[in-house]
């Protein structure tokens, strides 16, 4: 028991000193970004990510940075990763929008409402898997009962029915979500009929628009652009995936 004590002791005292560690990180590299230094808050904050890779806020406050650097491509990839993993934060949502629209893309599709848009996203995709798993043990569970002694037929019913609601609502979650994404990092990146730049460009696109990934050979990768509906091949170093 001694040591057992001893053991929880040292591992309390590694938790506690890691945490006074990432917060008096996470406060210099916040002190840098108010002094304006913003590629050097980049740094702390990606420094800090190496760490915590799944931290939305990291991902949002590097954002943050590209954009008062100018690279709103690369801003829009930060906070797209950010709202992936934290989709309720305003600020998240808001900043994502905002670059968005500066770069001509929408954030929320073309007729569709903007509250329909969020209660679509509200959940993160592990909390609507969670529900998803709760609401088909409530459908066995019940079904079982119905089975047995013939109850609760009518409850079991309205759960088949939102277990197929959140099936569906999932499912097309999961689609969106894997969608291989990127966005055009460079100031402008040449579109071009083919994977080579001796294949002609058809159409020059702007920083900070979202591509869908279709293909790859090489270093350059078959897009669509997604505002405009255009197809071509992009070079690898002018944009960045999601």
């Amino acid at each position: 028991r001694p040591r057992m004590k001893k053991l929880f002791l040292a591992l309390g005292l590694a938790i506690c000193t890691a945490g006074g560690v990432w917060a008096a990180d996470i406060q210099n590299a916040e002190a840098l970004y108010r002094e304006g230094k913003f590629a050097a808050a980049l740094s702390e904050y990606e420094q800090l990510l190496a760490a915590y890779p799944n931290d939305p806020h990291l991902y949002y406050n590097i954002g943050n940075c590209y954009f008062k650097m100018g690279s709103t491509g690369l801003a829009a990839a930060n906070y797209y990763r950010a709202f992936r993993l934290d989709p309720r934060d305003g600020d998240i949502r808001h900043n994502l929008s905002l670059t968005l629209q500066n770069s001509g893309e929408r954030f929320v599709p073309a007729g569709m409402p903007e509250v329909l848009h969020k209660a679509f996203f509200w959940l993160r995709a592990d909390e609507l898997k969670g529900l998803l798993f709760a609401a088909l043990w409530l459908f066995c569970t019940l079904g079982s009962v119905w089975l047995v002694k013939r109850r609760l037929g009518r409850t079991a019913v309205a759960a088949l029915a939102v277990l197929a609601v959140l099936g569906v609502w999932y499912a097309w979650r999961s689609k969106i979500e894997k969608a291989p994404l990127a966005v055009v990092a460079a100031p402008v990146a040449e579109l071009r009929s083919g994977p080579g730049s001796n294949f002609p460009a058809s159409a020059s696109v702007a920083q900070g628009h979202l591509l869908l990934l279709q293909d790859s050979k090489d270093d350059w990768y078959d897009v669509v652009v997604k505002s405009e509906g255009l197809q071509g091949w992009i070079q690898a170093q002018a944009l960045e995936k999601i």
